[in-house]
């Protein structure tokens, strides 16, 4: 590891992959826990639902705060209310059984110099057989007008050699490890002292250089000083300590997984543009922004690099980012390559095909569009021309990364909204480049959950942003609303539809659940139809429909004959309709940041002002907070941050796409 960490320190990627990795755990920590003394099964499995099943992995539990109990208090000097630790002599005990409640009490008269008092335990009726006369203890606990009340003792036994020492739990800086249920934080206190007899077996991963240059300390003494320390100082020393080194190599996996992709499989050369897209780029009826043009100039360096573009594209919604991936798509072409655009639903696959031919305009530029729905015979042709070279351009949703699909000489791949896409999805696209290349991927999103995020602050991905936005981007206002409000809401939504706008209605779920309670398309469409809305021209759409049904009812909202379209998240992307100025998110709370901010892009599209309005049932403390980030910030990328430290980054380097990275 010492090697692996040294060619990291140096930035020399190539060394990083050729260094050897020594074993990360020596055999001891590797070893059960049930080689601690007193873990048995029972323990050992109880220990292993919170993630500790190695002694290795307790030394990592680290504490997440101390308790400063520096010094015996004569008892004496107590005072009621206030928490203290003393050391007393048992002078006589006493169990019994309080009529109520069931509870058990140990009843003690303790002593030392100062005086005498009562000491209380309920329900550990074992202690009565240890508390004999003439015994002394540490207790820790509270004085009230029954007298002690202790939540943690110690007995002051001599032991032989490796025994537990007397104080860990009631003197100087205690520490309090994460527990559960079933392991209390005295237990895991305890084990860890026994671990970290063995600590000196802990491989240093640091170079020498390293950590006398930034004056740190060494790996088994961190461990020692970070569970047990002298002072609050100490401790702190020590967590700075694992936290650089956990970052360190964290780093180092990252640009050794980044690095590896680019010496394993070349990147095709696509050389500088051509006419093709100075053609194309003089077509757009707009100019692109200042964004974009710098969007083009990230990806005209990548693709003709020799290594395989590994880009993210953040962009606000609207801000052009299919202008940018089309660009990319075109740069393939050109070369004679083929280019893919992976979308997460069939609704967005669509709306890209019908994005791309408006954009192509002129351009003689065919292109296939494959997904789940496409009719056998044609997607017979589809396959047998891609797999030919005949077709350079393919839309498609998850079906672009079946088995059967094939590719000539696939060059760039696009992946739209890829937090959609597990990490596997994603590097099966990756697999169907032919002859060893790896394809140029591009990423899009247009709100980055915390994994994106992530992935670009670690340096992942190489990231190009979109900030501008099309002049005349009208702001959208967010509300959340109550359903006292419902009446008023729905009173101002009848207000814009008979100004000749439009609206959306977003329900959780397509059709009633057993499992699930929470509004159905089907049920609010017949209720608003029959009540708030009525007199109004209503549409439902959602990913059950047939493709041509679905295509039926986008046109007939697009074109104005629908009034009011009650769907599902399929409109959450690609949906492009300037006169739908209104849209209410019905059981708000179940979404997440980047659905809220991407359902709301659906509107403020066009002239008008546009507005989003949020009811949510029974919402948790967590969910709240996110609403109430929605409501109060427009801005996609500072919704980004605070959703990163609302739910945390996810696994950065294995699949898991939420909650806490796993850092001690």
């Amino acid at each position: 590891m010492t090697g692996f960490a040294a060619a990291a320190a140096d930035g020399d990627h190539r060394a990083l992959l050729e260094a050897p990795v020594r074993t990360p755990r020596p055999a001891s920590l590797r070893a059960p826990l049930t080689t601690l003394s007193g873990v048995g099964p029972k323990l050992s499995s109880i220990a292993a639902e919170a993630g500790i099943e190695t002694v290795g992995d307790l030394l990592l539990r680290v504490p997440h705060s101390y308790r400063d109990r520096s010094a015996a208090r004569p008892l004496g000097d107590l005072r009621l209310g206030e928490e203290a630790t003393v050391m007393v002599e048992v002078r006589a005990v006493k169990l019994r059984r309080a009529r109520r409640r069931g509870l058990t009490i140990v009843e003690a008269t303790v002593a030392d110099a100062s005086g005498s008092i009562g000491a209380t335990w309920f329900n550990q009726p074992w202690l009565a057989e240890r508390l004999r006369e003439g015994v002394e203890m540490l207790l820790v606990g509270k004085l009230d007008r029954r007298g002690f009340r202790v939540s943690e003792h110690e007995f002051l036994e001599s032991g032989g050699a490796g025994a537990m020492p007397a104080g860990i739990h009631t003197t100087g800086l205690v520490p309090v490890h994460p527990a559960t249920e079933g392991l209390r934080p005295q237990r895991i206190r305890e084990w860890v002292w026994e671990a970290l007899a063995r600590a000196g077996d802990v491989i240093e991963p640091l170079p020498a250089e390293l950590r006398c240059r930034r004056a740190l300390p060494g790996a088994a003494d961190s461990l020692r000083a970070m569970h047990f320390p002298e002072g609050e100082r100490q401790a702190e020393e020590a967590r700075e300590r694992i936290v650089f080194e956990e970052l360190f190599l964290y780093q180092a996996l990252l640009a050794a997984r980044r690095r590896g992709r680019r010496v394993a499989k070349p990147g095709q050369r696509l050389g500088a543009p051509g006419p093709l897209l100075g053609r194309w780029l003089a077509s757009l009826p707009f100019e692109p922004t200042d964004d974009q043009r710098g969007a083009f100039a990230d990806l005209d360096r990548d693709l003709d690099s020799g290594e395989p573009m590994q880009r993210l594209l953040m962009g606000e919604v609207g801000s052009g980012k299919t202008v940018v991936a089309l660009y990319a798509m075109l740069r393939a072409l050109e070369a004679g390559f083929q280019a893919a655009l992976m979308a997460p639903t069939e609704t967005l696959a669509e709306q890209h095909a019908a994005t791309l031919d408006r954009l192509l305009g002129s351009e003689a530029v065919t292109f296939g569009l494959l997904s789940g729905s496409t009719p056998a015979a044609e997607r017979r042709r589809c396959l047998a021309r891609l797999a030919s070279g005949e077709l350079g351009l393919v839309v498609g949703t998850h079906a672009l990364i079946e088995p059967a699909v094939e590719f000539d000489r696939l060059g760039v791949c696009v992946v739209d909204e890829q937090h959609r896409f597990g990490v596997r999805q994603r590097a099966a696209l990756d697999a169907k480049a032919p002859g060893g290349a790896a394809p140029h991927l591009l990423h899009m999103t247009a709100t980055p959950i915390p994994r994106t995020l992530s992935l670009t602050v670690y340096g992942d991905l190489d990231a190009s942003v979109l900030r501008q936005l099309p002049a005349g981007r009208m702001p959208v206002g967010t509300w959340l609303v109550g359903e006292e409000r419902r009446a008023a809401a729905y009173e101002f939504i009848r207000e814009r539809l008979r100004e000749g706008r439009q609206a959306f209605v977003v329900c959780p779920l397509v059709s009633s659940s057993e499992k699930l309670q929470a509004k159905t398309v089907a049920e609010e469409l017949a209720r608003l139809a029959a009540g708030e809305l009525r007199g109004f021209r209503i549409e439902a759409l959602h990913g059950q429909m047939p493709a041509a049904k679905k295509s039926e009812v986008m046109a007939g909202f697009a074109g104005g004959e629908t009034q009011v379209l009650v769907a599902t998240t399929v409109i959450e992307v690609g949906i492009d309709v300037p006169n739908a100025t209104v849209i209410v998110v019905e059981g708000a709370e179940r979404y997440g940041v980047s659905q809220l901010h991407q359902l709301r892009g659906r509107v403020g599209r066009g002239e008008h002002p546009s507005h989003c309005l949020l009811f949510a049932e029974e919402a948790g403390e967590l969910a709240r907070r996110r609403l109430e980030a929605v409501a109060s910030e427009s801005d996609g990328f500072r919704l980004a941050e605070l959703d990163l430290g609302l739910r945390g980054e996810g696994e950065v380097l294995g699949t898991r796409q939420h909650g806490l990275p796993r850092f001690a």
